[in-house]
């Protein structure tokens, strides 16, 4: 897959491909471990139940493809969910949790009247299907205009990809928001990221207990995203996604 954005006898730099390209450099040096045909179907059909039923958990995402009749068992789908990034929308304890040793920042959102552009800005990541694979999808939108201000794909869920979607955010909108807000996810607590905010002076909410629907913005460009582009395309690569 990798081979498919990086031309290794261009004249350009690995580097400056891969800044061209949208993708942290790292990607190019990961070895991936690819999936099977099987649970790339499985795969594809919980994604698109996920979008009509974002409440769907393991069990029902089990159910669902039990129904189909697919013999799955709650373990394999609670692995692939986890591998998808997907988590059923409701409250609960823990929404996502970072890694150990990463700083949990306190919610800043609550009874909140989002007023003004570049008031608050938040991100998140998805999962987006290909033929013969799949990358994520980072985005960073400003909640009151709804404006998606800059998005990465990439074929690893480390944090650079999320970080190079904030620089760019910064640099093209030409302001920073007041506030940035994300889930308690790995990428989000990680000091690279929270760094960047921080140089920039702004401030850090993340998304606590009973705070499942804070992301429905990003949910609602997900659905679109997928559903307007990404479902009615069958794209080969990451190059052509």
């Amino acid at each position: 897959m990798r081979r498919d954005w990086i031309e290794v006898e261009c004249p350009l730099s690995i580097r400056r491909q891969c800044q061209l390209s949208g993708i942290p450099r790292s990607s190019w040096y990961y070895e991936p471990v690819f999936e099977s045909e099987e649970n790339l179907l499985y795969m594809r059909l919980m994604d698109e139940q996920y979008i009509r039923t974002p409440f769907y958990g393991v069990p029902r995402m089990t159910q669902m493809l039990r129904q189909k009749g697919f013999r799955v068992n709650p373990k394999r789908i609670e692995r692939l969910m986890s591998l998808m990034g997907l988590q059923a929308i409701y409250p609960k304890k823990n929404l996502s949790k970072p890694a150990p040793g990463h700083k949990v920042y306190p919610y800043l959102l609550r009874g909140l009247q989002i007023q003004r552009p570049n008031q608050v800005w938040s991100t998140d990541i998805t999962y987006i299907r290909m033929l013969n694979g799949f990358l994520y999808l980072c985005a960073v939108i400003d909640w009151y205009s709804r404006y998606m201000i800059s998005w990465r794909l990439s074929n690893t869920l480390d944090a650079d990809f999320c970080i190079e979607a904030l620089e760019e955010a910064l640099a093209s909108a030409g302001t920073r928001p007041e506030i940035f807000n994300t889930d308690q996810g790995s990428q989000f607590t990680s000091e690279a990221f929270t760094g960047v905010l921080l140089q920039n002076e702004v401030k850090i909410s993340m998304d606590g207990r009973g705070r499942a629907l804070d992301n429905v913005f990003i949910e609602r460009l997900w659905r679109t995203v997928k559903y307007e582009h990404v479902f009615l395309h069958e794209y080969e690569n990451g190059r052509d996604l």
